[in-house]
């Protein structure tokens, strides 16, 4: 993954990020209880926080590593979307059997910023 396609889907991460938490916290209200509404918030938080890693991964990539770099950034944007988009999900279907794919997104979210950390540690000095 080039880095103008890590600001491409990091831009529209967080694009998103934004409109999936006025949503929840303008027309969810309403409709779904409490903890549904909480659950939503959540996965806004985490597909923005996500959303700036990729925009960071992509400002970061010369000094990185590229093969780790490579990984991290494939683990993000995947984790992110099987964390989010299940939670997502969820709230609006009422399928609880979904929440079983948010923990497997939330791995990957985990293992993305280890391999960062990694990719940093590889890279160069400059």
């Amino acid at each position: 993954m080039l880095p103008r396609t890590l600001i491409l889907c990091g831009a529209l991460a967080m694009a998103l990020g934004v409109a999936t938490g006025a949503f929840g916290a303008h027309g969810l209200r309403r409709m779904v209880s409490a903890d549904l509404l909480s659950v939503w918030q959540t996965a806004a938080h985490y597909q923005l926080i996500h959303g700036l890693g990729l925009l960071a991964l992509a400002a970061l990539w010369p000094r990185l590593a590229p093969g780790l770099a490579l990984w991290s950034s494939w683990t993000m944007l995947l984790g992110m979307i099987l964390f989010s988009g299940s939670l997502y999900a969820l709230v609006l279907t009422g399928h609880r059997l979904l929440g079983a794919i948010t923990p497997v997104g939330g791995a990957l979210l985990i293992l993305s910023w280890l391999l960062l950390a990694g990719a940093a540690w590889r890279g160069t000095a400059a």
